[in-house]
């Protein structure tokens, strides 16, 4: 009986430590509002459900503590870039937010974001929640672990490390959110712009006028209306680029046995 619990020990630890790097980044498993205390019981769980369908896999004989290192580093480092790489999409959502309530004078107005543990700005929060509904919606969450245990019949545990990051594949993906994130406060800020200019022009037509006292005001209401009538844009944006993004992870899983690792 003990030479079964020793012969599966490693194997299962690095099965839950491939687990448990999805933990780190993806969209709700990494929330502040799911318990730290309940997060190893759900690693421990998912990771019962998984290693039977997991390659057999046996440790070498030359195995030390130090050896296994790496190999631990290694599994979450899976868990962790697929979570990261789901999340991207949420991240350039809530900057798209930040950006457009700096241009509309939000940018005093902070809320706490439970998500990241961290303040954000009102409507990046808003655009935040608006992503994360069409993550959810889309089946985010479940093409995540079916991508994470997919790797599981490419490359079994302790089979890949540290170098095989996808460094590429995550510099692509940041790009293409931050662009997502200024496609979706262009309309806004160009309608912030396009009023800085009528209220340059009116302060130097008609130095009497205030204009001081009644912008700050024009600027939110107007940010807002063009902000609710882009609103079913910038989710159908969002879906598109969350479902890209989904796609780039599933093919990231299945390129893992092309690599030979």
């Amino acid at each position: 009986m003990s030479e079964i619990v020793l012969t599966n020990l490693v194997p299962f630890m690095l099965v839950a430590f491939r687990l448990a790097g999805l933990f780190i980044a993806t969209p709700l498993l990494s929330s502040t509002m799911v318990p730290h205390r309940l997060k190893p019981f759900l690693v421990l769980a998912l990771a019962a459900a998984v290693y039977p369908l997991t390659p057999a896999w046996a440790a070498p004989a030359s195995l030390t503590i130090v050896s296994l290192v790496p190999m631990i580093v290694g599994e979450a480092l899976i868990g962790f870039v697929i979570g990261l790489l789901a999340s991207l999409p949420l991240i350039a959502a809530e900057t798209c937010g930040i950006i457009v309530g700096q241009q509309m004078g939000f940018g005093l107005a902070k809320v706490y974001n439970p998500e990241y543990d961290a303040e954000t700005d009102v409507l990046g929060q808003t655009l935040f929640f608006v992503v994360f509904g069409a993550f959810l919606a889309m089946g985010g969450l479940e093409s995540v672990f079916r991508s994470l245990v997919s790797t599981f019949d490419r490359v079994g545990p302790g089979g890949i490390g540290i170098s095989q990051a996808p460094v590429e594949t995550l510099v692509g993906v940041a790009t293409s959110g931050l662009e997502l994130a200024m496609r979706m406060s262009l309309p806004v800020v160009a309608a912030i712009l396009l009023l800085v200019v009528v209220f340059a022009v009116i302060s130097k037509t008609m130095p009497a006028i205030n204009i001081m006292s009644v912008g700050f005001t024009v600027k939110v209401l107007a940010g807002l209306a063009v902000l609710t009538l882009a609103l079913p844009a910038i989710a159908r944006v969002a879906g598109d680029e969350t479902g890209e993004v989904l796609r780039v992870v599933d093919g990231w899983a299945k390129s893992l046995g092309k690599q030979g690792v």
